[in-house]
């Protein structure tokens, strides 16, 4: 996430072709990520294994709507600070509210749910926004319910399917060696389909010539017999560039763009990549988490207060201004060092990250507490 937010000239590390390389490898990948861990939270908070029923899931539910509520106003606030971060908060608060039918249902179902989504929502985006118009870029992360659904930064048609391939997940027992195995099996298969397969059909099987194509009539005005060798190579250069720099979806002007698989394509491709890649971090991190136990605390204090370092990194960004990630080498590695150490001395002192302590206490404030109980376990029939 630090690394997509402050840009290649921020890292210190390296430079050249390996810092380049680095920036991509986490470009999208971390946003598809945070929404797929998004997913494993609502499994873990409505009963891990076992879904919840009855009282318990209304309890639950409750909770997660004051979270999505929380998030969003969150969400709005860092985006009025006006700086280059697409900010994901309102589109998270959205997934929370989209996944709440889908609350009862096990892991089977739930990964047969987000390979639907997989499969037809980024098919779907394209013909409606074929046939309703693209609106452009959202002047902020999001404006309405057409940059939620379909047109911004972090559309449901396609981020569902991380959310819900993380809330499959999140019904798995995670403590079991086979599972991890599993886990990491798919993710490698999943990310060589994605990935691997798109590579496929873009470049031997012509794809990207097809893209190619839909730059004739803005270069040449003429048909396709009269370009030059020379000609396709450019216009060819020129889809390859733009495919890179997507935000979110494809354009609509042909459906070879679906091919694609690159970093915020919103593609089945990209999906089918990112949730491979999402599962190989999870099952590495699991691993190496029994592997080094208390060797990756500092790791696993940011990963207890995420919402404290993202909403607390943009408020820095803010601050310093976007200029600064192209003035200051060595600032990723600084904001790295920074967020694993005020977690880690924040989680040994005070425990619970300040922003998700409020937002406990705000979901908290929503939900009765439980009658007490008489000596038989029955609920009293009065309070104290």
């Amino acid at each position: 996430m630090f690394t997509v937010h402050l840009g290649v000239t921020s890292i210190g590390l390296a430079d050249g072709p390996a810092a380049d390389a680095f920036h991509e490898l986490t470009r999208g990948r971390s946003s598809a990520l945070f929404a797929f861990l998004a997913g494993v939270s609502l499994a873990l908070l409505s009963g891990r294994r076992n879904p919840l029923g009855g009282e318990p899931l209304r309890r639950a539910t409750s909770k997660i709507l004051v979270r999505a509520a929380v998030l969003a106003l969150f969400g709005v606030f860092l985006d009025l600070l006006g700086t280059s971060i697409a900010v994901i908060l309102v589109y998270y608060a959205g997934y929370f509210l989209l996944a709440l039918p889908l609350l009862r249902l096990r892991a089977t179902a739930l990964a047969a749910t987000a390979a639907a989504i997989a499969l037809l929502g980024p098919q779907l985006s394209y013909l409606l926004r074929a046939a309703l118009g693209n609106p452009g870029a959202p002047p902020a992360s999001i404006t309405g319910i057409g940059d939620f659904l379909l047109h911004g930064y972090y559309p449901a048609f396609t981020f569902m399917a991380f959310v819900v391939a993380g809330m499959a997940v999140g019904r798995l027992d995670l403590h079991a060696a086979p599972i991890r195995a599993a886990l990491a099996g798919t993710g490698g298969a999943l990310a060589l389909l994605g990935y691997g397969g798109s590579w496929l059909l873009l470049y031997p099987l012509g794809g990207i010539r097809r893209i190619a194509e839909t730059y004739i009539p803005y270069y040449y005005g003429t048909s396709t017999g009269t370009v030059s060798p020379e000609g396709w190579q450019m216009l060819r250069t020129v889809a390859e560039e733009e495919i890179a720099s997507l935000h979110g979806t494809v354009p609509t002007d042909s459906p070879a763009w679906l091919l694609v698989a690159s970093p915020h394509s919103g593609t089945t491709f990209e999906i089918a990549g990112a949730v491979g890649t999402a599962l190989l971090v999870l099952a590495g991190c699991l691993v190496l988490a029994d592997l080094l136990r208390w060797g990756v605390y500092p790791l696993a204090a940011a990963g207890s207060m995420a919402l404290t370092c993202y909403v607390g990194h943009v408020m820095v960004i803010a601050v310093l201004g976007d200029a600064a990630h192209d003035t200051t080498p060595w600032l990723l590695e600084t904001f790295v060092a920074g967020a694993l150490l005020f977690a880690t001395l924040w989680k040994l002192l005070l425990g619970r990250g300040p922003l998700e302590r409020l937002l406990g206490w705000a979901a908290g404030l929503a939900v009765r507490p439980d009658p007490p109980r008489t000596p038989d376990g029955g609920a009293s029939p009065h309070r104290p």
